[in-house]
C-alpha cells in the first residue's frame, strides 16, 4: 500500500471538512439542485469531480506550478471563469415561469449540466493552486512514486467531494420539489441564483495568487 491507513484517514477527514466549508463549488451544486432538482445537482457534482481529475493530473505532473509562477496564466484563467459565471447568471435572471415547464427542465439535464460542472471547476485557478499546496503535504518520497501518491490522494479527495456534494444536492432537492409547486417562488429562486453567480464571479476576479 502506497498510502498508510492513518494518512488515508486524516486526509479523507480533512477533505470532507473542506467540502463542507462554504465555497463556490458547493454553492454551485446547491443552487442547481434547488432550481432544477437533486438529479441536476448530482450531475453537476459529477462534472465538478471530473474537473478535479484534471487538477489531480496536472499537480501529479507538476503543470499546476505554471499558475503559481505565471501571473498572466492565472489572470486569464480566472477571467474566463468569471465570464462563464456571468453567463450563467444571465441565464438564471432570464428564468421566468415560461421556462419552468417539464420540457424546460429536461433541457437543462444531462450533458449540459455535466459540462457546466466541468467548466466551473476547470476555470477556477484557485483549485489547481489549492491542490498544489494541499496534496503534496500527505505524500512522502520514502513511500515510493510521488505522482502515484498524488493521484491516489486526488481520488480520495474526489470520493469525499462526491459524498459531501451528493448530500448537498439531496438536501437542496427538497427545496426544488417545493419550487416546482410554486412558479412565482421558482422565478425568484432564479433571480437569487443569478445574484449568487454574479457574486461568485466578482469573488473569482478579486482573488490573488
Amino acid at each position: 500500500m502506497i498510502l498508510p491507513t492513518d494518512v488515508i484517514g486524516v486526509f479523507f477527514l480533512a477533505s470532507v471538512a473542506l467540502g463542507l466549508a462554504p465555497g463556490p463549488d458547493n454553492i454551485f451544486v446547491l443552487t442547481h439542485s434547488a432550481l432544477y432538482g437533486r438529479r441536476a445537482g448530482f450531475v453537476v457534482t459529477l462534472g465538478l469531480c471530473t474537473g478535479l481529475l484534471f487538477h489531480t493530473s496536472v499537480v501529479a505532473l507538476g503543470v499546476a506550478a505554471i499558475f503559481q509562477a505565471s501571473t498572466l496564466a492565472f489572470t486569464l484563467l480566472k477571467l474566463i471563469g468569471a465570464g462563464y459565471l456571468l453567463y450563467l447568471a444571465w441565464h438564471s435572471f432570464r428564468a421566468g415561469s415560461s421556462e419552468l415547464t417539464a420540457t424546460g427542465e429536461r433541457e437543462v439535464q444531462g450533458l449540459k449540466l455535466y459540462r457546466r460542472g466541468i467548466i466551473m471547476n476547470l476555470t477556477n485557478p484557485k483549485v489547481a493552486m489549492f491542490f498544489l499546496a494541499f496534496l503534496p503535504q500527505f505524500a512522502d518520497p520514502i513511500r515510493g512514486s510521488l505522482p502515484l501518491q498524488i493521484a491516489s490522494l486526488g481520488v480520495l479527495f474526489i470520493v469525499a467531494t462526491l459524498l459531501v456534494f451528493g448530500l448537498v444536492a439531496w438536501g437542496a432537492g427538497y427545496i426544488g420539489q417545493w419550487l416546482k409547486r410554486s412558479p412565482w417562488a421558482h422565478m425568484w429562486m432564479g433571480h437569487i441564483a443569478g445574484a449568487v453567480f454574479v457574486g461568485l464571479a466578482l469573488r473569482l476576479v478579486s482573488v490573488e495568487r
